[in-house]
This record gives structure tokens, sequence and C-alpha cells, in this order.
């Protein structure tokens, strides 16, 4: 019980030290780097039930669904083996398709590996000689996240993991790549509460992300003597990644026998965006081996006179069918988003 007590005392400590930090570091940048981030499909939210609560559930997030949200609940796997597919109808026309699959191995912990692309569809591609693209040919980007995802349970209340991600960014003969890191930890049942958890993660911690290829090669006519024309390479800058720290409390109770609600609180300290609180709360209802649940949530960014924040509230529902030979999750999620189309995700995950 002291080791306990001691663990949860230090994780309390931790996250309180960064938090303070993270507070001062938003005060000191004052949102002047905005828009200045590479990489921000590490952003794209997946897993509608998450989404659908307005992304507060970095306490509570579990199994393959934890990947994106923390880490840490990869470790509190209810399943053997889980694996899910999320499809999102993300802002200018951008379809977001994700996969991901985990196993859990007693004693030693729940591996997962996950897959992210973004489809941008058939792209005009317009040069210098052909600015109106009479000629018809297209390009499709192409951006692929690849993760590798490691969480362990140390205690019944306990569990921390972190994930490594591969970057590929490629745009016709222009590629970028990169590496990033994910770490977070949750504790249930914090200061012997039922129900009342606690979540922290760091997301998208590493090194700049630098462009190169021959789509960055220029001609050049020397303007004395007699050189051929030759190529230059312009050099392309070196951008961070969008990093983050973020704080997550929920507390979950049992209305009735078939009934349970939850509500969820988290915030987000964002070095390269806005900063942002989330709130979210969750209903499930329980009908024999089946479960039914209703989701909704909100964000909200402090933002100076030229600040923005597209993404609105969110709402979702959600569905567990067991069956004899698995166990199936449906989830569906509907975000409210200004000036393009609102986002649609739904998420269908299997248990076995």
């Amino acid at each position: 019980m002291r080791n306990r007590k001691s663990i949860f005392l230090v994780v309390l400590l931790c996250i309180g030290l960064l938090a303070w930090y993270s507070l001062g570091q938003a005060q000191d940048v004052k949102n002047k780097r905005i828009g200045t981030a590479a990489a921000t499909e590490l952003l794209i939210p997946v897993g509608a039930r998450d989404l659908a609560t307005g992304g507060a559930s970095v306490a509570t997030s579990t199994g393959v669904d934890a990947l994106f949200w923390n880490p840490a609940g990869l470790g509190r796997m209810e399943f053997a083996a889980e694996g899910v597919l999320t499809t999102l109808s993300y802002i200018g026309d951008i379809r977001v398709n994700y996969g991901a699959v985990g196993v859990n191995f007693s004693g030693f912990g729940a591996v997962a590996l996950s897959i992210k692309a973004l489809d941008f569809g058939q792209i005009p591609l317009t040069t210098v000689d052909d600015p109106e693209n009479r000629s018809g040919r297209t390009f499709s980007p192409a951006f692929i996240t690849v993760g590798i995802s490691y969480s362990k349970a140390f205690t019944d209340r306990i569990s921390a993991g972190g994930t490594l991600k591969i970057i590929s960014e490629k745009m016709v003969r222009v590629a970028g790549s990169g590496v990033a890191a994910d770490i977070g930890v949750q504790y249930h049942g914090a200061a012997g509460i039922k129900g009342l958890n606690l979540g922290f993660a760091i997301k998208n911690i590493g090194p700049q992300v630098t462009f190169d290829g021959t789509g960055l090669l220029r001609k050049a006519i020397s303007s004395e003597g007699r050189r051929p024309e030759q190529y230059y390479k312009s050099l392309a800058a070196s951008f961070e990644l969008p990093s983050s720290v973020e704080l997550g409390i929920s507390y979950e109770r049992q209305v009735t026998e078939f009934l349970t609600v939850s509500a969820h609180g988290a915030f987000a300290n964002n070095n390269l965006g806005l900063d942002d609180y989330r709130v979210g709360f969750e209903a499930v209802y329980t009908m024999g081996k089946m479960k039914f649940a209703a989701r909704a949530g909100t964000l909200t960014s402090p933002m100076g006179a030229d600040d923005e924040q597209i993404f609105g509230p969110t709402f979702g529902f959600g569905m567990v069918i067991p069956t004899q030979a698995m166990t199936i999750t449906v989830d569906y999620a509907y975000r409210s988003v200004e000036y393009f189309n609102n986002n649609s995700m739904f998420t269908l995950k299997f248990g076995f």
C-alpha cells in the first residue's frame, strides 16, 4: 500500500511540474509560431469513441484505441488481441485511413503496430511551363505514419507506455521523413477513489523534418561568360514537430445496474499551436451482453485577436456486440468544422 501511495505521489509531482513548465512555455511563445510545424498529420485524430468525447479521454482511453490519445492505455487491453480500422472524412476532401493491431503478452505487456495514411485524391499538376494544367497531368501526395507501441500495466491501477512513429511524406519528386515518440501514464482509482482516473502524455517528440529530392532542382543560366545552362538545388528549411503535453482527468460512476456515466476533462499545451481545453461525457447502457453508448464533447482554446479554432462540438454513439468467435465494437463520431465540411469518423474494432 505504501509503495502504491509513493508511486501516486511521484506521478502527481511529475504532472504538476510539467503542467507548470508547459503553462510557462505557453506564455512565452504567445502563439507566435502557429502554422510552422512539420508533419501536422500527426495531429489528425483516430478512434471514433475518443473523438466523440472531444478528445478528453487522456485518462481513460484503453486498448488499441488509445495509441493516438495515450499509449499507456494499450497496457489495459481488455482482450488477448485487438484489431481496429478507422476511416475519417477530414477537411479539404482528405480521407484518413487508419489500422492497428495489438497483442497482450502475459507478464510482458502489450505490443501494437499502427498505420495511418492520408488519401488526397488526384490533384492537378501545375508547373512554371504549364500553369493552367493543359496537359491534364495529376499527382497524389503520399503521407504515411507507421507506429510501434509498447505498454504495460504495472499494477491494477498504474500503466505506462510509449510509441515510436516513423513519418514519411512524399509529393511528386520531393520527400521528407522523420521520427517521433509518444509516452504516457494512466492512474486509475486515484487517491483511492473508485472511478477517478488521471492521465498524462507527451506526444510527437523528435528531431526536425527536412525535405529533399530532385523536385528542388532549378535551371540556372550564367549572366556572364559562356557557361552552359546548369542546375542548382533550393535548400528546404527544416521544421519542428507539433509536440504537446497533455493532462487528463475523468470520473466514472455506475448510476444503476444497467447505466454507467462518465465525465472527462483534458488540457493540452501545444508547442506550435493553440493550447486547448477539452470536455467530454459518455453514457453506457448494458442490455444483456450488448452495450450501447452515447457521447458528446467540445474543445475550446484561449485565442488572440488573430487566432481561430475551426473545430467545434463533437457527438457520437457506439455499440459492443459479443459473439462466440470475437467481440465487435462499432463507433461513430461527428465533429462540426468551420469553413469546411463537418468530419465523420467510423471505427470498427475486433477483440479476441
